[in-house]
């Protein structure tokens, strides 16, 4: 990338996309975030425009700031403490990560933001047919699960007596696959199909979303996520029933990010 003198050209306006690597060439976590914050200085400093990074992960467990010790892996595996916002969560191979780099208004409103990256995704699960939603008091994207009532039963257990909900305690992870993340389709719960944690620095923001398209959502059944017990995770692919692939989702995400965040009249938030 070639930075852009302030004084000499003008910044170009309108979003960028930068691909940092997929497949056999996905990032390690640790480059991805140094890159971050090399264009996030670059776009403070106004050298380059709007940048939104895609790539892949390679398998990697990083946690927010609001990450508690009981929503990490029982087992040790290693955990990037990172500096955005929300808990913990896994990124890997399947998954499409996003990181809009946007210069905002002063005071930033990043519930705005948030909502945008939600109904930019959201339009790109639309377009393949998935319905994503938002769930009240949890961001991100979701595909809604059956009434409590039309549930199955769990454990052999009525669902009015599910652990999860009445158990502060509780630990899906202790207690057999049928509380496990992965499986909350088969158990037609809510489940989330995207997941988002910013940060916002000097009106610039970092991190961003993360879509899961055809990953081994096994990944997700080590810890706790998102901190969230009574529900779960989802892929395009299961949602769909076929094979889905992130060439296929890569495209349809720069268009809707595009018409979403360049099209969104930017306000600072109220104060």
């Amino acid at each position: 990338m070639t930075a852009i003198s302030r004084g000499e050209t003008p910044v170009p306006e309108g979003l960028r996309f930068v691909h940092l690597g997929f497949g056999a060439d996905a990032v390690d976590y640790e480059s991805a975030w140094q890159e971050q914050r090399r264009v996030h200085a670059a776009r403070f400093a106004d050298e380059v425009p709007d940048t939104c990074l895609l790539l892949e992960h390679q398998a990697v467990y990083t946690a927010g700031r609001r990450t508690s010790d009981d929503e990490r892996p029982l087992d040790g595996t290693p955990v990037v403490d990172v500096d955005r916002g929300g808990k913990i969560t896994w990124h890997g191979p399947g998954q499409l990560v996003g990181y809009p780099i946007q210069k905002l208004p002063r005071p930033v409103d990043v519930v705005a933001h948030v909502r945008r990256l939600e109904d930019a995704l959201i339009r790109v699960c639309a377009e393949f047919g998935v319905e994503g939603t938002r769930v009240e008091g949890r961001s991100g994207v979701w595909v809604l699960g059956d009434p409590v009532e039309e549930r199955a039963a769990l454990g052999g257990l009525n669902l009015d007596f599910d652990p999860r909900l009445t158990d502060e305690l509780f630990d899906p992870r202790l207690n057999g696959p049928e509380y496990a993340p992965s499986n909350a389709g088969q158990r037609r719960e809510d489940r989330k199909l995207a997941a988002i944690g910013i940060r916002v620095a000097k009106g610039v923001t970092m991190h961003g979303f993360a879509l899961n398209v055809n990953p081994d959502n096994t990944s997700f059944d080590k810890i706790v996520p998102c901190g969230i017990r009574d529900a779960g995770v989802a892929s395009l692919a299961n949602e769909l029933g076929r094979e889905i692939t992130i060439a296929e989702v890569l495209p349809v995400a720069e268009k809707h990010l595009r018409d979403v965040l360049e099209g969104a009249e930017l306000l600072p938030r109220a104060v």
